[in-house]
């Protein structure tokens, strides 16, 4: 049987040392957050009976990951992510600000300052000949259909290979990264390529854990946006494309039925010559819904490390 002493004085007296209670000074809100964790690690020690070896492969588990740098990785393969989403959902819906589209996770990966134009750009640098053409488009409107001009749409994905450049020294600065000025219509396009999902490294800390809880470090081929605008919310967003085998079984949890979106083979030359293209292409259409608030704090993507942010434009 399991020896029980959270109840104890000494164990109490502990976790008040432990958080800083008895001494002036420091962040209350952090005492309280550290007080909380902690008594939380101590009650789950006694009540699965966690011996000292688990215990202690359980910190070199956390140094590890930590000199892998995957700990930003880890926490949306545990669901973390995902229940910030659900919590600030429920935020919203409190607040009377639900509606619009969809939000889900950022993931890992984003890098500050991408080239800025208006209406259209090229994501892609060119050099993967082998690639399939995609024309991502949409229209950004308000809550009530109205379309959006001067939104910004900040637009990142993986290449073929489901590598992200910066992280891939291999790719040309900023490839498949572009921020996109919504023109007079509310419209925005990009000329780029389909891209591929990825799994964590599969000697990775992540993956390690993934392979105890039985279960994969996939992600579907997906797409990642940033859309703002004064007046109204922040969204992060990101959307699925339809038939990938990891579209409703993604290891990040971020499919959402609204955001999984059909990849359209167009093989039509003369809409091809609309985009300035001489061959078949594939079509992806995303149309963003934007909810208005005064709120500042709403207007403004949260705070996190970013690569590149602060640094430039």
């Amino acid at each position: 049987m399991t020896v029980k002493t959270m109840q104890t004085a000494e164990v109490k007296d502990l976790l008040e040392k432990v958080a800083g209670f008895n001494k002036e000074g420091g962040n209350e809100r952090v005492k309280t957050i550290v007080h909380r964790v902690m008594h939380d690690v101590f009650q789950t020690i006694e009540d699965l009976d966690i011996t000292p070896d688990e215990f202690w492969q359980a910190v070199y588990y956390v140094n590890a990951l930590g000199q892998n740098g995957e700990a930003a990785l880890l926490a949306p393969g545990l669901g973390m992510d995902k229940y910030l989403d659900i919590r600030m959902d429920a935020e919203d819906a409190q607040a009377g600000l639900a509606g619009g589209t969809p939000r889900t996770i950022e993931g890992p990966l984003y890098v500050a300052g991408a080239p800025k134009s208006e209406g259209f750009a090229r994501m892609d640098d060119g050099t993967d000949e082998t690639a399939e053409t995609m024309i991502l488009t949409g229209l950004v409107t308000d809550e009530n259909g109205q379309p959006l001009a001067n939104a910004v749409v900040d637009i990142w994905h993986a290449n073929t290979k489901g590598a992200y450049s910066y992280f891939d020294q291999s790719q040309s600065e900023y490839n498949l990264r572009r921020r996109i000025v919504t023109d007079e219509n509310g419209r925005y396009t990009a000329r780029s390529i389909i891209p591929a999902g990825y799994g964590c490294p599969p000697e990775g800390c992540t993956q390690q854990l993934l392979n105890e809880l039985g279960r994969h470090g996939n992600r579907p081929a997906h797409i990642h946006f940033f859309v703002s605008k004064p007046e109204y919310k922040h969204l992060t967003t990101q959307i699925n494309l339809a038939g990938d085998e990891y579209t409703y079984d993604d290891f990040a949890f971020a499919t959402r039925e609204e955001l999984v979106v059909d990849a359209v083979r167009v093989e039509d030359a003369a809409k091809a010559e609309l985009f300035g293209l001489n061959g078949p292409f594939t079509q992806v259409e995303f149309n963003i819904q934007l909810v208005a608030t005064d709120k500042s704090a709403l207007q403004a993507r949260h705070e996190r490390k970013r690569a590149l942010e602060g640094e430039t434009a």
